[in-house]
């Protein structure tokens, strides 16, 4: 791998555990590297610390120990708001702001870096046809007037609008119907590739990030299971990656039993 754009080494970070309970482990001497133009899924069940990985990247909780670089800098030595202005994010529930419409949710970074009010205004116009959205329907609407899927193109829309070259997404289409989420998957993929994007999604399904990464790592219990590609990871001796990479066949199986295998449906 050339040199990456993020990078963990021996990251750790634990919490509270509260009433005298013993300190929870989150994240557990996690090594990863992500290379420029990368798009990597971090898969795992709840609790197996993969957003608390993704949260420590622009430092929106810190590390107890270990170093983590983002374009070569580590990140302790980065102002955390500098940093999270260079690094788009997307939550799963769009995390927009709901009493800015649109055009102003998305407009929200560029004006705090001075861009001025032109120009944020074409970039605004610019994302929302990127995402696939009529500038002229939905920049002046607000997110209560906005489906879910246009929730999270807005979403999509404000991470990119400071043009990062970083973006992280925190189980982004989760919430979504399924229709809508394989739609916004696809469009999602195709800017990644459009815009020359290194992102790092995190999923707890592993059919979503076959299907929309170029590697995959595992995670449990805070510790990193595996990496590599979906071929690399069937070759891994460990039982829960596994078990998670059968899962999608075991679905394909179950449905190409259930579905017509004719057009009659």
């Amino acid at each position: 791998m050339q040199t990456p754009l993020i990078a963990f080494a021996h990251v750790g970070k634990s919490f509270a555990g509260g009433r005298g309970a013993q300190p929870v482990r989150a994240v557990d001497d996690v090594s990863l590297a992500v290379a420029e133009g990368e798009f990597l899924a971090i898969v795992g069940g709840s609790g197996s610390g993969k957003t608390t990985l993704l949260r420590l990247a622009n430092r929106l909780i810190e590390a107890d120990h270990g170093t983590i670089t983002v374009e070569g800098e580590d990140v302790r030595s980065v102002d955390p708001i500098q940093l999270r202005r260079r690094i788009g994010y997307v939550f799963q529930s769009g995390g927009l702001f709901p009493h800015f419409s649109v055009a102003g949710n998305i407009g929200v970074t560029p004006k705090l870096i001075g861009t001025p009010p032109h120009d944020i205004a074409a970039r605004v116009d610019e994302l929302l046809d990127l995402v696939r959205l009529d500038r002229t329907l939905y920049r002046d609407r607000f997110p209560h007037e906005l489906s879910g899927g246009q929730r999270q193109r807005v979403g999509v829309a404000r991470a990119l609008a400071a043009k990062p070259r970083i973006v992280l997404m925190d189980e982004p289409f989760g919430a979504l119907d399924p229709l809508t989420r394989d739609a916004l998957g696809d469009d999602y993929r195709d800017l990644h590739r459009k815009l020359k994007l290194t992102t790092v999604m995190i999923t707890h399904d592993m059919t979503e990030a076959i299907l929309l990464a170029d590697r995959i790592a595992v995670m449990r219990g805070g510790k990193l299971l595996a990496q590599g590609t979906p071929a690399q990871l069937s070759r891994s001796g460990d039982a829960y990656v596994g078990e998670l990479l059968r899962t999608p066949r075991r679905q394909a199986e179950r449905l190409n039993e259930l579905l017509p295998r004719d057009d009659s449906a």
